[in-house]
């Protein structure tokens, strides 16, 4: 299985002489090991059938649900690891020119045909004919990758040294409701300390970036089957009506519906308590 965790193989990728180059398998496993932190020449497209990926970079986790992907440029260093039961596909990018393709590390939402295409291209040969059928695919893809829209599911991680300290503390108790001012003790800051440095640096205030937090937490945990009112209460909501709430506001829509709208998505999408 390769997700990009070889060298040999990443050298191997940069060097076919294609637009596109697929993995060549459905990566299918109970637990995907954290990969070394790398980078390659190539932008690498991570689309996930079912379960969750996580994709580290400097100054963000990113985290791919089910029918979504996570494009990564060309360069960046990341690792990626999995949650619950993972099945992905990896495609390795790099077209003569694609302006409109993401320039940033970016999490997507993969429509129905872009599915179906994704899962074509996985099959395509590695030195396809750029002037047949696979060049004409491959050309439909970059077309329906640079439309497709964006979604923020993403936790900024700070570079000042006391705020990746408190983002350390955050994820480790996650249900600690502490005050602003009780958590900038903490990293010897004071309340309006951490809040401008917060706003300069992830362009959240402490309460958004916490919540940010608790939405990746949450699909985590809910990939791999918790319920709706075991996560609420792991993360410190008092009922689960409550978190999802907060979850509705992040997100645009409860986590039930959230997760049900993604085909595969396990246990966590029939659970009635989330909306």
């Amino acid at each position: 299985m390769y997700l990009d965790v070889r060298g040999d193989w990443l050298s191997y990728v940069d060097e076919i002489p294609r637009a596109l180059v697929a993995a060549n398998a459905v990566a299918s496993l109970q637990t995907l090991e954290r990969s070394p932190r790398h980078s390659h020449q190539k932008a690498q497209l991570l689309f996930t059938v079912r379960g969750i990926i996580n994709c580290e970079v400097d100054d963000a986790v990113w985290i791919v649900p089910p029918q979504c992907a996570v494009w990564i440029p060309g360069g960046l260093p990341h690792t990626v690891f999995g949650s619950g039961v993972v099945e992905c596909i990896s495609l390795f990018i790099e077209p003569p020119e694609a302006p409109r393709l993401p320039d940033k590390c970016c999490t997507i939402t993969v429509s129905g045909l872009l599915h179906h295409l994704l899962m074509r291209a996985n099959g395509i040969p590695e030195h396809y004919d750029v002037d047949g059928p696979d060049g004409r695919l491959v050309s439909v893809i970059f077309d329906e990758l640079a439309a497709a829209p964006i979604e923020d599911l993403r936790l900024p991680i700070p570079s000042d040294p006391r705020l990746k300290k408190l983002t350390a503390l955050l994820i480790a108790a996650p249900a600690d409701r502490a005050s602003v001012a009780e958590w900038a003790s903490r990293v010897a800051l004071s309340e309006r300390s951490l809040s401008r440095m917060l706003a300069e640096e992830v362009g959240m205030s402490f309460g958004r970036w916490r919540r940010q937090l608790h939405v990746v937490l949450a699909l985590r945990h809910l990939s791999t089957g918790q319920t709706v009112q075991a996560v609420a209460m792991d993360l410190g909501y008092e009922s689960a009506s409550g978190f999802v709430t907060m979850f509705r506001k992040m997100v645009g829509k409860p986590p039930a519906r959230y997760l049900l709208e993604r085909p595969g998505s396990g246990p966590a999408s029939r659970d009635h308590d989330g909306g």
